[in-house]
């Protein structure tokens, strides 16, 4: 029987035809599938719902996701066939004012830039790619219990779209299901599984393998989650058709009042509005009192350009919403399993830096596995991935760092050092030149070095005066509120002295 959703095998395992058992097949998930199978290995991929999905996020990939893209071979999947849009930078709105925020793009191919479409048929175009390979199976059902043996992950039990209870085995299971992952939380128990995990493993391992083979064994390798998921805030979506955004080809964001306001092109006639709601809820949709802090609260802070089609998307009355959800990755040793993407790591989607990160994180998985062609050797598969999470962190932690921190700027606070903060924020990028590069590049994944994080601390920050000093003081005080809890919870070692976290490879092995 299942416990704590790992289910006890009390026969021999069956014969394997898989090395590798994907869970999910959002945008890690069949991306995963794809490169991996084009790596030679048998995949098997599970996913509870293959009809195209309909999400309000999802929805801009950054110029350094882009570039991972090309590098697993997926750029077609992010073209003229789904009607993606390219993306060149942001516009930012602040009082009536506005900026306009370019990416670093000038050393790159012209072909290179953001791309903004429909969540759905990107996924669906990723997973069409991957059911080409002749490795890989794609199969509809839901993943229900891990199957453990002698305390590691050996696969799954699931059941079918017929409702039949089916198991599949393999060396390796990935967890990709999304942020609303049924499997992180028995995975995750930080005071139970932990010490539940290492004592099995030890008792069933300790007798085969000599001391230092067993330590080597269970050092961080296979990871899985303990941080908690928080939900800063909701997004409300809309769809404005026939319009023009202000800016061609950029991203909008609006410092509104309470909380910022996005507009972005999803296809050649359409543009997502993407209105953030503080808070765990929302106002009613079905009711109509959505609609009417739309108009009241919301219209009055759109561009004029946009107003007439953002009423004419309020009036028709398609307005979705869902929450934003934020988790820093924090792992402890589980062999043979693995999370990944929104299951493992999550930031506030302000900055459209998820794709990224997970893409980079599929890069690096892909570069590490390469040289191992036999997963079946669980010592030698945990050497590989051991250090996985050392070296994924200055791209993760930078992008969710910015992310977090210039959510919590661009709200709007009745504390004056707070809203200091937000003016300084806005005349900061303003400047242009690096003041609006640097920071731009590292959201979009084109600079992950943390160091260049915080060498612009100086974003958050008004220029001193003399007749503020105690204003200047609460500043301070403030943004290290915001900024130090962030970095503290993606781990300061990680970031800023990768070098000393105990690690088996510092960079991919060679081939």
């Amino acid at each position: 029987m299942p416990q704590n959703g790992v289910f006890q095998p009390e026969m021999e395992e069956e014969e394997k035809s898989t090395d590798v058992v994907i869970v999910g097949a959002g945008v890690a998930g069949a991306a995963l599938a794809y490169t991996l199978a084009k790596e030679g290995r048998r995949v098997h991929v599970i996913e509870r719902d293959l009809s195209e999905p309909d999400r309000i996020v999802g929805e801009l990939l950054q110029p350094g996701g882009y570039l991972k893209l090309i590098g697993l071979g997926l750029e077609d999947c992010a073209n003229e066939s789904i009607d993606a849009q390219k993306v060149f930078g942001y516009a930012l709105y602040k009082d009536g004012k506005d900026t306009k925020l370019s990416y670093p793009l000038e050393q790159y191919s012209s072909d290179v830039a953001g791309r903004s479409f429909h969540n759905g048929r990107f996924i669906q175009r990723m997973r069409e790619k991957a059911t080409t390979l002749s490795n890989v199976k794609l199969e509809q059902g839901s993943v229900t219990t891990l199957i453990e043996e002698k305390g590691i992950v050996k696969g799954v039990i699931y059941k079918n779209k017929a409702g039949e209870e089916m198991r599949t085995y393999a060396p390796l299971t990935i967890v990709c299901d999304g942020c609303f992952s049924n499997l992180r939380k028995s995975l995750s128990d930080p005071k139970v599984m932990m010490h539940f995990q290492y004592w099995k493993i030890k008792h069933s391992l300790c007798i085969r393998l000599n001391h230092r083979r067993f330590f080597s064994f269970i050092r961080p390798t296979m990871f899985l989650l303990l941080l908690q998921v928080e939900s800063p805030s909701c997004f409300v979506g809309l769809v404005l058709e026939n319009c023009d955004l202000p800016h061609a080809n950029h991203g909008h964001v609006i410092l509104g009042d309470p909380s910022p306001i996005l507009f972005y092109p999803i296809s050649s006639t359409e543009i997502r509005c993407l209105v953030d709601v503080p808070g765990t809820k929302v106002t009613s949709v079905a009711s109509g009192e959505m609609a009417n802090y739309l108009r009241t609260v919301v219209a009055p802070q759109v561009p004029p350009q946009l107003y007439n089609a953002f009423m004419v998307a309020v009036e028709k009355g398609n307005i979705r919403s869902m929450q934003n959800k934020s988790m820093a990755a924090n792992p402890v040793p589980t062999p043979g399993a693995i999370l990944l993407g929104d299951s493992f790591n999550m930031r506030h989607p302000l900055t459209g830096g998820g794709m990224t990160v997970a893409l980079s994180d599929i890069v690096l998985l892909r570069d590490l596995l390469r040289p191992l062609r036999d997963l079946n050797d669980a010592p030698a598969l945990c050497n590989y991935l051991e250090s996985f999470y050392t070296l994924r962190k200055p791209v993760s932690s930078t992008i969710n760092t910015l992310a977090s921190a210039l959510y919590k700027v661009f709200c709007a606070s009745p504390d004056p050092a707070r809203q200091e903060m937000r003016e300084a924020c806005f005349g900061y990028l303003s400047l242009g030149g690096i003041c609006s590069y640097g920071p731009v590049s590292l959201l979009s994944g084109l600079n992950p070095r943390p160091l260049h994080l915080f060498l612009h601390w100086r974003l958050m920050l008004p220029f001193p005066s003399p007749q503020r000093i105690w204003l200047g003081f609460r500043l301070i005080l403030s943004a290290s509120g915001i900024i130090f809890p962030i970095i503290k919870g993606e781990g300061v070692r990680q970031m800023f002295f990768p070098a000393t976290v105990p690690a088996y490879y510092r960079s991919p092995p060679l081939h």
